[in-house]
C-alpha cells in the first residue's frame, strides 16, 4: 500500500471523530455512525458533504449512500470514489 491508500481511512475516521456528537474514544471501523456515534439524518448529510470536499468527489446520490451504516462502509464509499475518479 502506497502512502495515499493508508491515509485516506484514517482521514476518514479523523473526520468522522470531529463531526459525531457522541464519539467516546478513538473511532474504529466497526462502529455504526448512528447507534454508536450518535449521528442523527442532518448530521450525516454534512459528513457527506465535508467528505465530498476533503476528498474531491462529486456529490452523492441517495441510493448510493443507502447502505452505509458503519465507519468501514464510508472508508469503502470513498474509496470506491476516488478509484472510480482516477479511472480513463
Amino acid at each position: 500500500m502506497t502512502n495515499t491508500e493508508n491515509s485516506v481511512p484514517a482521514r476518514v475516521r479523523e473526520l468522522i471523530a470531529a463531526m459525531a456528537p457522541d464519539p467516546g474514544s478513538a473511532v474504529t471501523d466497526d462502529q455504526q455512525l448512528v447507534t454508536d456515534l450518535g449521528f442523527d439524518s442532518l448530521r450525516l448529510m454534512e459528513l457527506t458533504l465535508v467528505l465530498e470536499q476533503a476528498f474531491d468527489l462529486p456529490r452523492y446520490r441517495p441510493d448510493q449512500l443507502a447502505g452505509i451504516h458503519r465507519v468501514a462502509d464510508v472508508i469503502a464509499l470513498i474509496e470506491q470514489g476516488l478509484s472510480e475518479r482516477t479511472r480513463p
